[in-house]
């Protein structure tokens, strides 16, 4: 059951950093410690977590604003989700994406065409890691979309509780 008042507020504000925080974290450890390179859409799926996290964070410097930003750290986190099941959509195969879906990041030596050429061709349609047939993809969009509405519910249970 969701807590309810000044609780659900504490929740869903610190829901709305350490989630994306999380999955973030998440991702770059699969990148570092695992060579699991992202591709096009992996990065889509990060960007609105970049900004679920800054907002994460003004909300507890802007008190003012503190549930308005909350909110939106939210909605960033539901939109990660979203690309998410669009992303495991394709790798799955049912449906076609809509990039060519390459990945070159930058080797650190300074010279960018041999970067581009040493870099790992990632593909969007092709699964690099699953437990129990669930992609990252498919696991961003269920943490994601879960931790939203999660966020979303605490909100509307803390109302007129003062953040």
């Amino acid at each position: 059951m969701l807590s309810r008042g000044a609780t659900a507020w504490i929740w869903a504000r610190l829901l709305a950093l350490a989630v994306p925080a999380a999955l973030l974290g998440g991702a770059y450890l699969g990148e570092i410690g695992f060579d699991l390179y992202p591709c096009e859409m992996c990065w889509w799926q990060r960007y609105p977590h970049f900004v679920a996290v800054a907002l994460g964070i003004l909300a507890y410097v802007l008190r003012g604003q503190a549930r308005l930003l909350v909110a939106l750290a939210a909605f960033a986190i539901l939109i990660s989700g979203a690309i998410g099941a669009f992303h495991a959509g394709v790798e799955y195969g049912w449906w076609e994406g809509i990039t060519t879906c390459t990945a070159s990041p930058l080797d650190g030596t300074g010279d960018p065409l041999k970067a581009i050429l040493n870099a790992p061709i990632v593909r969007c349609d092709q699964v690099q890691w699953e437990v129990l047939g669930i992609s990252l993809a498919g696991f961003n969009f269920l943490i994601s979309t879960i931790a939203a509405l999660l966020i979303f519910g605490l909100l509307r249970r803390s109302q007129g509780s003062q953040p």
